[in-house]
């Protein structure tokens, strides 16, 4: 069978993701959260000491930003997929109210949501 991506796109809170991680898990696909994406980049940047209180040291996280590798698997308990930060599973941290505070700055520089959409690809590639 060959597989196809699927975007799904909508208003804030109208359950999206919800709908969508339930049609990935029965179609066996991997659900890939974008929020997640920007959530991982933000943690990276917390644990990296690229935040210098709530700015953003943005040529540093430029020069970075191809060492953040994020990736998707699924979680065998809980049915859907957790995400991976370089190869580290990191979907409690990402969740947190720091990650939270600091996630918007982050998911509206240029250069992170271009990598963010390339990794993207890839993964709807394979």
């Amino acid at each position: 069978m060959k597989k196809i991506t699927i975007a799904i796109d909508g208003f804030s809170s109208c359950g999206k993701s919800t709908m969508a991680k339930d049609l990935a898990r029965e179609i066996g696909y991997i659900y890939i959260d974008s929020g997640a994406m920007y959530r991982a980049v933000t943690l990276y940047s917390i644990e990296n000491s690229i935040f210098q209180g709530n700015a953003i040291d943005t040529e540093r996280l430029r020069k970075e930003i191809d060492n953040i590798h994020i990736s998707f698997q699924l979680n065998p308990e809980t049915g859907r997929p957790d995400t991976y930060l370089n190869g580290v599973n990191v979907e409690n941290k990402i969740r947190s109210m720091e990650v939270s505070s600091h996630v918007s700055p982050i998911a509206t520089l240029g250069f992170v949501r271009e990598a963010m959409v390339a990794q993207q690809q890839a993964m709807g590639n394979s």
